[in-house]
């Protein structure tokens, strides 16, 4: 079998690239026809692990790491899979941010191979025929971005495919949902990046960007043509640069959401119900101030402005505690410029006719309590803010969320240095623990990752029709109460990374329950379900690599046994006493050569 064959057979399914696991039996890999194609020692996943890090340790720079991975994903997926759940600390920002980032920055340089797919404008009239060459059918989510804004990055283009690989991956990873039943997608609708258009390497359309109603309606044909391909498939947009209007078109026909929006602020939520409960201060005496004003910034206030009701507020009570910052200041209805629809719902009134024109200006004016960042602006929380944060608040909460990490708008440690170490932190990309007067403090990260994987995965398997607002709300507040004892006593605002997959179907089973109380849930047994039942129903269909190996030897025993029980009756005795014999038994028989 040439080179070339094996590659073709690679990309003919997701799940073929584990039919060359060299933890494959002798038996299994005669029964999948590669017997020879790798070397003959059946290799134990220790060893296996212990081979892939040293190669990994032997890689340099981050985005040697990620290509590293990416062809291990390709090549042998569920050790790859293996490799991230086990390792999670270490595999998450080198699979997602904020390596990521740069490899959507050199996408059109470093591709290697197909990793998703690509429907440009020019197929606009037959998206669901593209569709169609997609090599599996039973796709349960998919990931879609037009690279319009990625991270802090700006327009990137098709490059920004890694978005959704690496969203993907995660899904898998931390959600259980089985990497066949993914799809990333993105859509090559130009791009305003004029130095990726006159790029020779650069593998999109060399053309602008659409305008807003040529990409409404082409969305209109995808979203039609991704149900009827894929009936039941959830669908997540990402890095849009302007989110809303196909989150408002969409949210209520299909099983959608917009993680930038509702996944970003349910997070955050979760770190502030959290952040709140440690501070003592009470939610109507909350001032929350936050710096950038897009959509992450609005759907993250949106989000909290929620729980501040439910603790009591009313919604004007409620939004009166936010102050929206942007490159022109604080966001006031009298500013003189024309606000953005997004911006308006936050819009100060009680300024007093006071325009306060930066961000340490306002904070002067406010004397906030919470300070959030989602501006890209790498250092824009200095010395200065952050002192007058800790002078003000026993307990400042600060998030700095910016990604990655040169665009977060303060460290760990400058946080923690000028607040006295008493500042209640997260934020978007990892930072490093810290000592602080002879303590090891750990930050919180308030990465998406917490929520989407739960929100997809419970969205899956209660069958949902749409994705509703209560549903995203209810991966929050579970997610708040994901932390064991452990790290609820270290004053933890997220649980240890590691252990993401629990949170996962903590998160899931909330979004299961707020289905079946919003009526959007098909799945009849969930209804049936108490707690405990709903726990296990949820374990039992996460994708675990660590069974894929058995699995495959089970399938294939039960295939043989059928085989040779139609040959010379019961063969369970053979198989055990020989079971290569009698695969290659079953082999020749099932080729008709016996």
């Amino acid at each position: 079998m040439s080179n070339a064959h094996i590659s073709a057979r690679r990309m003919a399914s997701t799940s073929d690239s584990g039919d060359f696991d060299t933890s494959h039996s002798t038996a299994v890999r005669k029964h999948l026809r590669t017997y020879g194609l790798t070397p003959p020692v059946v290799d134990t996943y220790k060893t296996q692990a212990l081979r892939c890090l040293k190669q990994l340790e032997s890689k340099t720079t981050p985005i040697e790491k990620y290509l590293y991975l990416s062809n291990l994903r390709n090549s042998n997926v569920h050790l790859f899979y293996r490799l991230a759940v086990d390792h999670m600390k270490q595999m998450t920002p080198l699979i997602y941010t904020p390596t990521v980032g740069e490899a959507c920055l050199k996408w059109s340089h470093i591709y290697q191979q197909p990793e998703g797919m690509y429907i440009s404008y020019s197929d606009k009239g037959h998206i669901a025929s593209v569709l169609q060459n997609w090599p599996e059918r039973n796709v349960e989510i998919t990931v879609v971005t037009d690279g319009s804004r990625i991270l802090g990055l700006g327009d990137l283009g098709i490059n920004g495919m890694g978005i959704p690989v690496g969203k993907l991956a995660l899904y898998s990873a931390c959600g259980g949902i089985r990497p066949e039943a993914t799809l990333p997608l993105t859509l090559d609708l130009g791009t305003s990046n004029k130095a990726f258009r006159e790029d020779p390497l650069y593998m999109g359309s060399r053309r602008d960007k659409v305008t807003a109603e040529e990409e409404r309606e082409f969305l209109d044909e995808l979203m039609e043509a991704l149900v009827e391909t894929f009936p039941g498939i959830v669908i997540q947009y990402e890095d849009f640069k302007n989110p809303f209007p196909s989150l408002e078109r969409y949210r209520d026909t299909y099983t959608m959401f917009n993680d930038d929006i509702q996944g970003t602020g349910a997070v955050i939520l979760a770190g502030i119900i959290n952040a709140v409960k440690r501070t003592g201060v009470a939610v109507k005496d909350q001032r929350a101030v936050l710096m950038g004003a897009g959509s992450a910034a609005v759907g993250v206030a949106k989000q909290i402005v929620e729980f501040f009701m439910n603790e009591g507020l009313t919604e004007d009570e409620a939004r009166e505690c936010f102050y929206l910052i942007d490159t022109k200041g604080l966001v006031t209805n009298d500013r003189g410029d024309d606000l953005a629809e997004h911006k308006k719902y936050f819009s100060r009134t009680d300024n007093k006719g006071k325009q306060f024109k930066n961000l340490p200006q306002a904070v002067d004016y406010i004397k906030p309590t919470i300070l959030l960042g989602l501006s890209t602006i790498g250092g824009v929380f200095d010395q200065n803010i952050l002192t007058k944060m800790g002078e003000w608040n026993h307990y400042p909460i600060i998030f700095p969320l910016s990604n990655p990490l040169t665009k977060s708008e303060c460290t760990y440690d400058e946080a923690m240095k000028y607040t006295g170490g008493r500042a209640i932190f997260a934020s978007g990309s990892p930072f490093p623990s810290i000592q602080h007067d002879g303590k090891l403090m750990t930050p919180g990260q308030g990465n998406n990752m917490y929520v989407f994987p739960g929100i997809g995965l419970g969205s899956i398997l209660s069958k949902a029709t749409t994705i509703t607002q209560s549903m995203i709300y209810a991966s929050a507040t579970s997610l708040s109460t994901s932390l064991n004892e452990d790290e609820i006593a270290q004053g933890w605002l997220y649980p240890d990374i590691a252990r993401v997959r629990e949170a996962s179907v903590v998160v899931a089973m909330g979004v299961m329950r707020a289905a079946e109380e919003a009526g959007v849930a098909r799945e009849p047994r969930v209804q049936m379900m108490d707690d405990d039942q709903l726990e296990q129903f949820v374990r039992a269909h996460m994708y675990d690599p660590h069974l894929e190996t058995q699995k495959i030897e089970n399938h294939m025993r039960g295939e043989i046994e059928q085989v040779l029980k139609e040959m010379d009756g019961d063969a369970s005795q053979l198989w055990t006493d020989k079971p290569q014999a009698v695969a290659e038994k079953a082999h020749l028989w099932m080729k008709g050569q016996l």
